[in-house]
């Protein structure tokens, strides 16, 4: 288990290298479904399937190509429940207590953020006069998109 990464940070080698992961998990909780209860499918979602999608997501989680690692967890839940295509999918989370992957991706950006609080400065080192913001973030100016939606 490891992060892939490309010469372009694309991110869409490690994502195709996570995709057949997941989709054998899909298989396996497809195939043992009729013999476990709801509440066992859905513990055995956890080490599973969500370790792997949890793995460096802070890095790789806005990539383009991560809409499939979604779809795949749309796919997932639906099996674990049992639900149909045009069941919501909202309610399904929210039924399981689970976080969708953009809300799971948000979620580890900050705690991040909040275990690594001594790599970001604050407004407050920033500017020599006290302000509302204070304790705020500082959002460093970049051009490069890159930059823009790194983890920095």
């Amino acid at each position: 288990m490891g992060i892939i990464i490309d010469s372009n940070l694309s991110w869409k080698q490690h994502i195709d290298d996570i995709i057949p992961k997941l989709n054998k998990v899909c298989f396996a909780i497809r195939s043992v479904k009729p013999f476990m209860p709801l509440e066992v499918r859905r513990f055995s979602y956890f080490p599973y399937f969500h370790s792997v999608l949890f793995y460096g997501i802070v890095f790789w989680g806005n990539s383009v190509h991560s809409k499939y690692i979604f779809e795949i967890q749309k796919r997932i839940i639906r099996i674990i429940t049992n639900a149909g295509i045009r069941d919501s999918r909202q309610d399904l989370f929210k039924k399981l207590q689970m976080l969708p992957f953009y809300s799971q991706y948000i979620y580890s950006l900050l705690m991040f953020a909040v275990k690594n609080r001594d790599l970001f400065k604050l407004n407050s080192d920033i500017h020599g006069f006290s302000k509302r913001h204070d304790n705020d973030f500082h959002l460093p100016s970049a051009k490069l998109k890159l930059f823009q939606e790194g983890v920095f």
